[in-house]
């Protein structure tokens, strides 16, 4: 008999001890997910909805890329062996590698959800037809499918930032599902913060990060495959 399932056996191997290894993977990596994003998350939850808010909310948002690429690592990584759990190393060592790759696209793309937002509340100012509206939304919709890509291949992956994003856009056609599905994700997260607050969101980001995971399946699976050695 294997270490494996002599550790299974001591430790227990059925159902109430896989969701118990489960439930602590997903408490530890969701007190790391709010403690690595607490100063910037604590002033999103205070700030007031408003447009001229739009750049000081994308500054204090920028924790969250790379605190979230952890927990997609450390969910990833989570281990098959029940007794040898380490959640916490794997959320640590995910933020390691991956922070500055992350920022490398979460910058770029929280500034361009800042400009899209100050353009929409600010058309009659500006003397922009109304119907400018429509394209702005649906650029800051493709935006965030494309950074949701970006966000899964920089956190599983070691590639270049350029060709993160370059493969983010090619996934985008290649695997239609995984926006799909990225899109209705994003729909129930702002179906959460619309009818509670930003704090229960980011109370729910370990569960909505392994949908995430999910969903992007296809496309890890084709980038393991075609563009790793």
């Amino acid at each position: 008999m294997t270490t494996t399932l002599g550790n299974e056996e001591q430790f227990g191997g059925g159902p109430l001890a896989r969701i118990a290894s489960l439930g602590h993977t997903a408490l530890v990596v969701e007190v790391l997910f709010l403690v690595t994003s607490l100063p910037g998350l604590a002033v999103l939850v205070l700030l007031r909805q408003d447009p001229s808010n739009a750049p000081l909310a994308a500054a204090c948002a920028i924790p969250l890329g790379p605190a979230l690429s952890a927990a997609l690592y450390a969910l990833r990584h989570r281990g098959r062996d029940l007794a040898d759990l380490h959640p916490a190393a794997d959320f640590w060592r995910g933020y390691r590698m991956n922070a500055l790759d992350v920022l490398r696209v979460w910058v770029p793309w929280l500034a361009g959800m800042t400009v899209v937002a100050v353009n929409l509340s600010h058309l009659d100012s500006a003397h922009v037809p109304g119907w400018w509206a429509l394209p702005l939304v649906v650029i800051a919709l493709a935006a965030t499918l494309w950074v949701m890509n970006a966000l899964v291949i920089a956190s599983m992956f070691a590639f270049r930032a350029r060709d993160t994003a370059r493969l983010a856009v090619y996934f985008l056609i290649r695997t239609p599902s995984v926006p799909l599905g990225n899109a209705g994700l994003l729909a129930l997260a702002a179906g959460i913060t619309a009818y509670t607050s930003e704090a229960v969101l980011a109370l729910l980001t370990v569960p909505l990060a392994a949908v995430l995971l999910r969903t992007a399946g296809p496309m890890t699976g084709l980038v393991e495959k075609e563009f790793t050695a």
